[in-house]
């Protein structure tokens, strides 16, 4: 239902745009929006500072008249995305540490279970160190314990080992006991031999799961002429660059901003599958505060800044896609 509900908006955005006249004079201090000049002037320095960021002009028959014909939006290639949102968004109670300093102290997200453990004590092999010194006695070390005990005084007298014979005692075969050996699970013990392939395969299988699995993501960043705002797409691929689906790309968006800031709607510039785009409504809104922030703390912020804040704050949307290696800003 949520997504019928953002197909039949986007259609209605989309003949509201078209509808709305084209900002001509600068609103930027006292709204947050832009007009194209201010877009395209951001753009432009965002590409100068970060050069992973590239104006594209994307297909010819979507080309908007109020932009110019080789800066329609900007682009941005193979941003790694390592983990999934949901790795991030921990279940539970947090617990405050310490408090005697005056930040508030700091916060314990990862909590422990009532015994003591958590989860991941199933994924660690359990050590143990053998202190058994039976495993040193051999069918000879009868015969050598009296041999033994009467030159213990005089180990420095004693003619050196002939290695040969140390050899063929066996002795080379032995397991020293402070080896640290990994013991296995029963059901291993009692795995038939003829299921060895199938049990291999089993468990290259379910070992697989805890491999990182490295997503990378495209991002645009065109101009909305209904709302007056940059707009920022994201289009995700797998570990062999195959497209994820819908669902996948979901996986990367904060649950809190999935299908509801974050929707899947055609791309303003190019054809083909929908793309995940953070819906822009509040942008100018956000811009705004920030602005009056700024002023407030003595200073003034210029509108060739404003791609580089916008991509901060979105930051929060799509937290696991790492683009953001732009420049440091201050709002004091």
């Amino acid at each position: 239902m949520q997504s019928v509900l953002n197909t039949v908006k986007g259609k209605a955005l989309n003949v509201a745009e078209y509808l709305t006249p084209i900002l001509k004079e600068s609103k930027f201090r006292e709204t947050g929006v832009l007009t194209p000049e201010d877009f395209v002037a951001a753009g432009d320095h965002l590409v100068h500072h970060c050069p992973t960021w590239q104006w594209a002009a994307g297909d010819e028959n979507k080309t908007k008249p109020y932009l110019p014909k080789d800066k329609q939006f900007l682009i941005t290639r193979n941003v790694p995305c390592y983990r999934r949102c949901k790795q991030m968004e921990y279940v539970g109670e947090e617990t405050l540490v310490e408090e005697e300093s005056g930040d508030g102290g700091w916060v314990e997200t990862h909590q422990l279970n009532d015994d003591g453990t958590n989860q991941l004590d199933d994924k660690i092999c359990e050590l143990t160190l053998d202190e058994s010194k039976d495993e040193m006695h051999t069918p000879n070390s009868d015969k050598m314990l009296p041999t033994a005990a009467a030159n213990d005084e005089n180990d420095d007298d004693d003619e050196a080992i002939d290695m040969d014979a140390f050899e063929e005692s066996g002795m080379l075969d032995l397991v020293d006991p402070a080896v640290a050996t990994t013991t296995r699970k029963q059901e291993a013990e009692t795995r038939p031999c003829n299921t060895t392939a199938s049990v291999v395969a089993s468990e290259t299988a379910s070992s697989g799961d805890s491999v990182l699995r490295t997503r990378t993501y495209d991002l645009h960043i065109t101009y909305d002429k209904y709302y007056q705002t940059p707009r920022l797409w994201v289009f995700g691929y797998d570990e062999q660059r195959k497209p994820l689906n819908v669902e996948q790309m979901y996986e990367d968006v904060s649950q809190d901003h999935a299908k509801k800031t974050v929707t899947m709607e055609s791309h303003p510039h190019l054809p083909g599958p929908n793309m995940a785009s953070v819906h822009p409504c509040r942008h100018a809104d956000i811009m705004k505060k920030i602005i009056q922030t700024v002023e407030e703390g003595g200073g003034q912020l210029g509108v060739h800044l404003y791609l580089i804040i916008f991509l901060k704050f979105v930051q929060t949307v799509i937290p696991t896609i790492e683009y953001d290696f732009t420049q440091n800003f201050n709002m004091s």
